[in-house]
């Protein structure tokens, strides 16, 4: 699962200019919240392999009307639960720009160790994104991508200025380049948690590290 700690941020910052809603309605949004806090926990274990809203619904404590009311299917209630799940960024710090989109990349590793289950949901969804049938799943796909090689690319460009990404490379393709190593390196540690994660983004790091000096041996 990534973690982006920029847009997590806006989005809290927008939640707190939204009048507070009153009575019944409010009564609904906390309900809402709730469910969607159990399913994130139900989740992060368990993935979203062979489930059903129906199933989800006795995992969470809820009727299947009440899931089918508050998020409509099964694929809009995954894009809540993995949307939500990005946006829990109340103890993270925002990363300088002077971290490396690879480096970067280590952090989300890391962290994703800890929530299986949602690094299962999201390539889930992607896989779901690229089927007929499926266009809630094929949205959110198609405009997080967008969204994230923006801002990698804007970290690369930084970096680039600061002379610790080689300038000769074009930085919205490297942040493609970077977000198809991470979600492939991702895959495959899902499938064998020995695959060479560390090894694959240090050679990763190398290629778009700024080359030394003639004379001088790369650090």
């Amino acid at each position: 699962m990534w973690r982006f700690f920029s847009d997590s941020m806006v989005r809290m910052a927008e939640a707190e200019h939204q009048p507070t809603p009153r009575g019944s309605y409010a009564k609904g949004v906390a309900r809402r919240q709730e469910i969607l806090d159990r399913a994130i926990e139900v989740f992060a274990k368990r993935g979203s392999d062979r489930t059903s809203l129906r199933a989800i619904a006795e995992e969470v404590g809820v009727t299947h009307a009440a899931l089918k009311h508050y998020f409509g299917s099964l694929e809009e209630l995954l894009i809540a639960v993995y949307r939500q799940s990005e946006s829990r960024g109340e103890d993270w710090e925002p990363v300088p720009p002077d971290v490396t989109p690879t480096e970067l990349l280590r952090r989300w590793s890391d962290a994703n160790h800890e929530v299986q289950g949602l690094v299962q949901l999201y390539s889930s969804l992607v896989a779901s994104a690229l089927e007929e049938g499926h266009p809630a799943a094929r949205e959110f796909a198609t405009e997080r991508f967008v969204r994230v090689r923006t801002e990698i690319a804007e970290r690369v460009r930084h970096n680039q200025r600061a002379g610790r990404i080689r300038a000769d490379v074009d930085p919205l393709a490297t942040a493609a380049l970077v977000i198809a190593a991470s979600d492939g390196l991702q895959t495959q540690w899902l499938l064998d948690p020995d695959a060479p994660q560390d090894a694959a983004l240090a050679l990763l790091d190398q290629l778009l590290s700024e080359p030394a000096p003639a004379g001088r041996p790369a650090v």
